[in-house]
């Protein structure tokens, strides 16, 4: 198994090096550069200006050229510096990388809370009148938009009731402690838990399902056990499989795509900085936060494999028929 991660992880470094090269690339394709912008807000920059602060820049070379230097520095550990925040890049994500890795965390094992109990009660009795509530909130979960929910829950529990704040990390200076922080994590969570209650719910109740008519749980059945046992240690280990490769893609996709909830509940996070560095031509920031993303898919994907093995006594690994 340790060879076989090991290989896994030089795999996931050449896909990073080759995608850091296409990101580079098509950043580099995008109409204006740091320069032009600077040229737009001030217009006594003259032509000579321009062309000594390229230069300096390095902007005036060839893009495969400037791409070798930033790799050669981000091996090095200088991952360039923010425009937009006048700040290294590396600090940057040093600070928000947390608060972005906190929101998810919490969201997936809120949803998994949620959704492991309801898929098991509804595959218990398929059909049933239990089975189709569930299935019911689950469209509704997944039909429902992020920006909606967040919407209605600021609207519910900030203006009407004013239990919980709108947005923000803290309040006022910050003063209020764990607890304070706490409670503006409230609904930035239910809202990124959402949708991932419904998809691990549906997803767990088809495999669950089709476990609990294996040969495997009939033989249990006929031994005795409580249908309780049954489910919960036999059935169960088998069908968190698709669960388990659902966390695996959704921890990269959470890391670059909370922009919304991130936005809407002003959370500080990876996904708006992504966007605002695209946005404002940050090429450094825009670059390492692709990356960032890129790297905790490949990271969950590799954690998914783990646990399948696992999980399944069956899959073994072996880094000479690694895919």
């Amino acid at each position: 198994m340790l060879r076989y991660i090991a290989f896994r992880l030089v795999q996931a470094l050449a896909v990073l090096v080759l995608l850091s090269a296409a990101a580079y690339g098509l950043l580099g394709l995008m109409p204006g550069d740091p320069i032009d912008l600077m040229v737009g807000s001030d217009p006594r920059i003259t032509s000579e200006d321009i062309a000594r602060l390229k230069a300096l820049q390095g902007l005036d070379r060839p893009i495969w050229e400037r791409y070798l230097n930033w790799l050669a520095a981000a091996l090095q550990g200088d991952l360039g510096y923010s425009r937009l925040y006048t700040r290294p890049v590396l600090d940057i994500v040093a600070e928000r990388m947390p608060r972005t890795l906190l929101l998810i965390g919490l969201a997936l094992a809120l949803a998994l809370a949620i959704a492991v109990p309801a898929a098991v009660v509804a595959a218990r009795n398929p059909g049933g009148f239990v089975d189709r509530g569930v299935n019911l909130v689950c469209f509704a979960g997944i039909s429902l938009p992020p920006f909606w929910l967040a919407l209605l829950l600021i609207l519910l529990f900030a203006v009407v009731l004013g239990w919980l704040p709108a947005g923000g990390t803290a309040s006022g200076d910050g003063s209020g402690g764990v607890l304070d922080r706490a409670r503006h994590l409230v609904l930035p969570v239910a809202t990124l838990a959402a949708a991932s209650v419904a998809a691990y719910t549906r997803h767990l109740r088809a495999a669950l399902i089709e476990a609990l008519g294996e040969d495997y749980v009939r033989t249990a059945r006929a031994k005795g056990l409580s249908e309780r046992v049954v489910t919960t240690r036999h059935a169960l280990r088998n069908a968190l499989l698709p669960v388990v490769t659902l966390l695996g893609l959704d921890l990269g996709s959470l890391v670059s795509g909370a922009l919304v909830t991130e936005t809407m509940f002003a959370q500080p996070g990876m996904g708006k900085t992504i966007y605002d560095s695209v946005m404002g031509n940050d090429y450094n920031l825009a670059l390492v936060g692709l990356l960032v993303a890129a790297a905790a898919t490949l990271l969950g994907n590799l954690a998914a494999d783990v646990a399948y093995a696992r999980l399944d006594p069956r899959i073994t690994y072996r880094a000479e028929t690694a895919p």
